[in-house]
């Protein structure tokens, strides 16, 4: 389980509380209608969830890693589309405790803590996908009579919470000719303007409520104070430290997804009957039960060490073991909580096939599993052959 002090278990107990009494009823009304849960994020602003990685003097006061993970964990629980309105966000917190110049942090902290502004990145790009370092968008620097500028060109998709953000951290190529790539990438803090475009929300199988949106910039023009840091060429080590804890939040939410589908699998298994008895009784429900709740509890300590790896420096290894073993646990346990509904499951009036249809994304999220596998083979030669010396 997470290790939480006192003050931080009842931050969560009252996340959980909002998320049953104020989630859970409307939450299948919303997602069906592909509602925009504005009432539900202005209570997660009046609760600070967007401040939770903030700490003074710019917020009231940062949480811990795990404990991060498991108010993640209970937003998902309720409506993973919730979740996700605070994922990205929390990245940029991040980066910017992290990397950006005094300066960076007193304009841009402050209102993030309060969800004043919403921050969101944006990474990948239609042809490369998880293939960051062949991102195909310029910035190139420019003088004009307003001082020296950064001119972006480029394309970006799969953008979360892209028209209710007011802050895009935005990854690009400022010198295309470096060699490794990824020395010529940086990230650029970026705010709507003329030539920024939200050109269409994409359609989702899941997923829905929070907007994923293509961003096209033509001839956007931003000052190159807007350069995270000093230096140009470090965004794309940057952006690999923000994505450790960006896939330990997507790993909380496929806990909240499979944590829902499992109540709701032991609810009904109490109360439907077959054959004279409740269904749990019979030996292949509740073998399925027994093997989602011993699975999620195995995802949920990976997710709870990953965060502690976290708190404690770099866990891009733990991160990425994390986000890819319990994105895989909800999706089998979706799954099996629709087998154990049986034609209910499939029905739009149980909340179970919502969550077989949100699964999915947290394999897909953050870096496909397929990625994660290859960063955790890496990672394990790296280690080891650092341990031979």
């Amino acid at each position: 389980m997470y290790e939480l002090s006192d003050d931080e278990a009842e931050i969560v107990a009252l996340v959980r509380e909002f998320v049953d009494r104020e989630v859970k009823p409307v939450a299948r009304e919303l997602e069906h209608a592909n509602t925009y849960p504005r009432d539900l994020i202005e209570a997660m602003k009046q609760m600070g969830v967007f401040g939770l990685a903030i700490p003074q003097p710019w917020g009231e006061a940062a949480v811990s890693t795990p404990c991060y993970a498991a108010i993640t964990e209970e937003l998902s629980r309720g409506w993973m589309s919730l979740a996700g309105a605070m994922g990205g966000h929390t990245v940029v917190a991040k980066l910017l405790l992290t990397y950006g110049t005094r300066a960076q942090q007193d304009r841009w902290l402050p209102r993030l803590a309060t969800g004043e502004v919403r921050a969101t990145m944006a990474l990948t790009e239609p042809g490369g996908g998880s293939d960051l370092q062949a991102l195909r968008t310029t910035a190139r620097r420019e003088n004009t009579d307003d001082g020296e500028q950064y001119v972006v060109s480029g394309t970006k998709t799969w953008i979360s919470n892209a028209r209710h953000a007011g802050l895009v951290a935005l990854l690009c190529r400022t010198d295309p000719g470096a060699q490794p790539a990824h020395r010529g990438i940086s990230i650029l803090l970026i705010e709507p303007g003329p030539g920024f475009t939200v050109s269409r929300d994409l359609p989702k199988l899941g997923y829905k409520g929070v907007e994923s949106c293509e961003l096209s910039f033509q001839d956007y023009r931003t000052p190159v104070a807007s350069l995270l840091g000093e230096s140009e060429g470090e965004g794309f080590a940057q952006m690999m430290r923000g994505l450790e804890i960006g896939r330990i939040q997507v790993a909380a939410r496929a806990l909240g997804v499979g944590q829902a589908a499992l109540e709701d699998s032991l609810r009904y298994a109490q109360e439907r009957e077959s054959f004279g008895k409740p269904i749990w009784q019979h030996q292949s429900i509740g073998n399925y039960l027994a093997d989602m709740a011993t699975q999620l509890t195995a995802a949920r300590q990976l997710v709870a060490y990953a965060a502690r790896c976290y708190e404690a420096g770099r866990a891009d290894l733990e991160a990425g073991m994390a986000k890819l073993f319990a994105s895989e646990t909800a999706m089998k346990i979706a799954l099996d909580a629709v087998r154990i509904h049986g034609g209910y499951g499939y029905s739009t009036e149980f909340d179970v096939e919502r969550y077989f249809r949100d699964a999915p994304l947290m394999i897909v999220g953050e870096g496909t599993n397929e990625i994660q596998r290859t960063v955790i083979a890496r990672q394990l030669i790296a280690r080891d052959r650092g341990a031979r010396g």
